[in-house]
């Protein structure tokens, strides 16, 4: 059994890209660069009006000022400012030569026939300055970058509509367990639905992968490794769940090593999910994840995540924040790294939710975040800041 930041190293070193492919920016979120994005123009691409108002010199302020033109957004100006004249100008468009300073329109007083005066003393120039955001040539977007809305915009203004990105990997879910039935069957006595699949199913799509579920793999050897080879067609990455420990039937490490995966580690030094098996071979990579539906989860977040995403192109980060403990919190043994559901209350303070164990499905439903308790604590005071990943 290895400790978890281990366990990582070792995932996450095992990554490759599975190349690149051109797409259309505008179908590219969740994908990630693989190369940097260049502006091909300045922004802003003139001195621009931060508002309506009129341009103007900054030494007339005090004076009355003649309006010699109207400035409309897109249209670029006619005429030069001089010595106590301005511009009517519009949000976005481009200060006419001569003048150093946009003035609100509130803050103006009509006294004649293409004439205003200046009701304060001082103004703010109000101008966005050409290329002050971004020049000809900058990087706007890193290689790398996991691609998201707020990105969108970003490529959309400078030009670049088609874009180089890593290829997504394929992953191919398998549950295992006699005892397994899928969502659309009531389970008979001894049987229960089929659920970490499928949840797992949602947090890769949440990633936006090609996803294959394979089905439920009786307690065999034979049915096994029927199986994986069924998920080794077509997936990079393939997902095992259940069927990792000790016991009679658990059978998923066998197969691997029988199957030519050299396994990496066989438990990590996590609660829960110690059980947890990791192995590659011919550029796959194959996680054993025990079957109780909150271990998968937290291995899926805390693991095989980071490890999608480096084959994908990028290094996540997990998010990781540091807020105080509401209450007083113990356990007996702390050589694990423990991942506990908490909610966030009002105050901005974790507290523990009601929590049965790895089994207690419904616990995640109403968790806001997994309180990290690292190796070696046993003991956390009310005040006591601890590690928080959001779920």
């Amino acid at each position: 059994m290895i400790a978890f930041n281990e366990a990582l190293n070792i995932m996450i070193n095992s990554a490759r890209t599975l190349g690149t492919e051109t797409i259309d920016y505008k179908k590219s979120v969740g994908r990630v660069l693989a190369v940097d994005i260049n502006s091909d123009i300045n922004m802003p691409p003139f001195d621009k009006s931060a508002m309506d108002g009129y341009a103007c010199r900054k030494q007339d302020l005090l004076n009355e000022l003649e309006v010699i033109e109207l400035i409309p957004a897109g249209v670029y100006p006619s005429k030069t400012v001089g010595e106590n004249q301005c511009s009517k100008i519009m949000t976005g468009a481009p200060v006419p030569k001569g003048a150093d300073t946009v003035i609100m329109v509130e803050h103006t007083e009509e006294v004649g026939e293409n004439l205003i005066i200046y009701k304060k003393d001082k103004s703010k120039t109000n101008i966005c300055y050409l290329a002050e955001d971004v020049k000809d040539g900058d990087i706007v977007l890193n290689k790398g970058t996991i691609i998201k809305a707020k990105h969108i915009p970003v490529l959309a203004a400078v030009g670049a509509i088609e874009i180089l990105c890593y290829k997504t990997p394929t992953l191919a879910i398998v549950s295992t367990g006699d005892e397994l039935v899928e969502p659309t069957i009531k389970p008979e006595p001894s049987q229960i639905r089929n659920s970490n699949a499928y949840q797992m199913y949602a947090q890769a799509e949440e990633i936006g992968i090609n996803i294959q579920y394979i089905g439920i793999a009786a307690d065999t050897i034979e049915s096994t490794d029927k199986y994986l080879k069924k998920a080794m067609e077509n997936a990079d990455i393939i997902i095992m769940s259940g069927a990792v420990s000790m016991g009679d039937f658990d059978f998923v490490p066998i197969v691997l090593k029988e199957s030519g995966i050299d396994i990496h580690f066989h438990g990590v030094q996590t609660k829960p999910g110690k059980k947890t098996v990791f192995g590659t071979n011919n550029n796959k990579w194959f996680i054993g994840v025990p079957g109780n539906p909150v271990s998968s989860f937290v291995q899926f977040e805390m693991l095989i995540k980071p490890l999608i995403y480096k084959i994908m192109g990028a290094d996540f980060k997990q998010p990781i924040y540091k807020l105080p403990m509401a209450e007083n919190f113990t356990r007996k043994k702390g050589f694990r790294r423990a991942f506990e559901p908490i909610i966030i209350t009002e105050s901005g303070e974790i507290k523990q939710i009601d929590y049965h164990g790895s089994a207690h499905i419904n616990a995640l439903s109403y968790a806001e975040g997994l309180m990290i308790i690292k190796e070696g604590i046993t003991e956390l005071k009310k005040g006591d800041l601890v590690d928080v990943r959001p779920i």
